[in-house]
């Protein structure tokens, strides 16, 4: 009988406990084991080596996306885990890499942002660290030329923005401020961000419309400024992309089963009606009927309900078992998801994905993380101090660009057989990095932020997890496919004594047709002349079998 050695860390120790009470011989088809080579027992069928399954030093060509460094603490600790944990299984010799800090987009005069901008409308795939855009103060300490604007304003117009995703990130096990997801749609484009400003005295301001089609012009508004000091804002909301971004928001919801509110200021702000009948449009007609068979509509009365933003404030700390969505304006959702993070303890542990579309019709995704730069992190560093920054928000943003990257691949290149497979590896990849990033949070070896004064440092916690994945990769990987097992002939033993031509002639006594086989009614007579037949019990009925 050839040996079995079991990999013990695939079987709980109730498994193992279980085994111990029923023992039961195994045996292993000696084919198998013409030369002996110690294999692993598997509690599934499913193929030892996973085709998905990646091998550190595959080298796997990681598909196009496009990197957006940036700068400070969460530039560093980007760098520390793509060289520790992505680099060591995937080529990113096809990644486009931009340099936003401030020192290069002064060196340039910008021109690398306007670069990353038609980069990702090309690739459709990015990945951006935080970045900063300057201040007053901070354009004279790095001595830069100008106080240069932000750079997600001309990526959201550079990519036909249109909305950015922020949702809570969960750990299994690990109590945050939501205990189930929390999802939120904020329009991309349109409101302060963008406005036209000035400060002036008393006078008259008129906002007037000229229309492209040359019709005549029109005020949209005139007002009498009596004060000596007024500061005149002027802005827009664009519409156009608001039905898209319904169908994103309530396709989401969805697929992630939580409940949809809409969110404005409309009873003051008149002008926001238009969001709110949009909205509304969309989900009755595509969307209301799916929401009510999942029983999603219960908690807000089985209509999409309409939220006050002031109302939205409050409902955001009281909701805390989470299970809901929200859609709002860009300001508003800016506001409510910054709300949202302190509810759910940080910025690092929500997610914040920029949705835009491409003159071909695809989606481009942008995945960062909430949060900024770190900056006094980076200055403990520089100081030569310890820092444990939590990498949470940057490595889903990794993670959603890989995986976006994969998609897009298989997309754009629908025959070639060996994109899907790269596809795959990513997915597998990806998540395994998402559970061993997680489980190491759950062992009580996360960063301080999580585990306290003992936590991990950063360089510590990084290398832990990369330690982590290598296992859970390699335990996808097996030397040799699990062996076939099944109970032996029992003729080879060695103490059973059988008369061979006894048997033959016993058979051909109930093969009555001769056809070498014993159908149902031979076997039948058969065990009723050797007395082995089972008797009738008490009160039932035979009847004939079903065969």
């Amino acid at each position: 009988m050839a040996l079995i050695r079991l990999a013990a860390s695939r079987f709980s120790k109730r498994t193992v406990a279980a085994a111990a009470e029923t023992p039961k011989r195994i045996w292993l088809d000696k084919s198998l084991t013409s030369s002996f080579t110690p294999l692993r027992c598997y509690l599934s069928t499913e193929a030892s080596s996973k085709p998905e399954s990646v091998v550190l030093g595959e080298n796997i060509p990681a598909p196009p996306m496009v990197y957006i460094s940036g700068e400070e603490m969460t530039h560093y600790a980007s760098q520390l885990f793509v060289e520790q944990w992505i680099k060591p299984y995937f080529d990113t010799s096809a990644w486009e890499v931009f340099d936003l800090s401030c020192k290069s987009r002064d060196e340039t005069d910008d021109k690398v942002l306007h670069d990353a901008v038609a980069a990702g409308a090309r690739i459709g795939a990015i990945f951006k660290e935080p970045t900063i855009t300057p201040s007053a103060l901070q354009v004279k300490e790095m001595g830069l030329s100008k106080a240069f604007g932000s750079p997600n304003g001309a990526m959201r117009r550079g990519w036909n923005g249109i909305t950015i995703s922020r949702d809570t990130i969960h750990i299994k096990g690990v109590e945050l401020g939501y205990k189930n997801q929390v999802l939120f749609e904020r329009h991309a484009v349109g409101g302060e961000y963008g406005a036209g400003w000035d400060q002036v005295g008393e006078g008259t301001l008129l906002t007037t419309y000229l229309p492209k089609d040359g019709s005549a012009p029109f005020v949209v508004d005139k007002r009498d400024l009596t004060d000596e000091n007024n500061v005149v804002v002027v802005y827009h909301n664009p519409y156009d992309n608001v039905r898209e971004l319904a169908h994103l928001f309530f396709q989401r919801c969805l697929d992630a089963k939580v409940t949809p509110y809409v969110v404005t200021k409309k009873t003051v702000f008149k002008w926001q009606e238009g969001f709110w009948a949009t909205m509304k449009e969309v989900f009755d007609a595509d969307y209301k009927k799916a929401f009510e068979m999942e029983g999603l509509l219960e908690r807000c009365g089985g209509d999409l309900t309409h939220l006050i933003s002031d109302a939205a404030t409050m409902q955001l700390i009281r909701w805390t078992d989470g299970g809901f969505g929200m859609a709002a304006h860009n300001y508003d959702g800016d506001m409510l998801t910054d709300q949202i993070a302190q509810v759910h303890r940080s910025p690092g542990f929500i997610t914040s994905n920029l949705v835009g579309k491409s003159e071909d019709g695809n989606l481009i995704k942008e995945f960062e993380a909430s949060h900024g730069t770190v900056s006094d992190l980076w200055h403990d560093h520089l100081a030569g101090k310890e820092t444990s920054l939590n990498p949470l928000g940057l490595v889903e943003a990794m993670i959603g660009a890989m995986q976006h990257a994969a998609a897009l691949d298989v997309e754009r290149n629908p025959e070639d057989v060996s994109k899907v497979v790269v596809q795959k590896k990513v997915m597998n990849f990806t998540l395994t990095l998402r559970e061993a990033m997680h489980n190491t949070f759950r062992y009580g070896q996360g960063t301080r932020d999580m585990s306290g004064p003992s936590g991990f440092t950063t360089e510590d916690f990084i290398s832990k997890v990369a330690w982590r994945l290598q296992r859970y990769l390699a335990m996808q990987h097996e030397e040799s496919p699990p062996p076939q097992l099944h109970e032996p002939s029992r003729k080879y033993r060695r103490n059973l004594n059988v008369d061979t031509e006894a048997i033959n002639k016993m058979f051909q006594k109930y093969d009555k047709n001769g056809d070498g086989k014993i159908d149902y009614e031979e076997f039948e007579s058969m065990m009723i002349k050797l007395n082995l037949a089972p008797k009738l019990e008490k009160g039932k009925k035979s009847h004939n079998p079903d065969v």
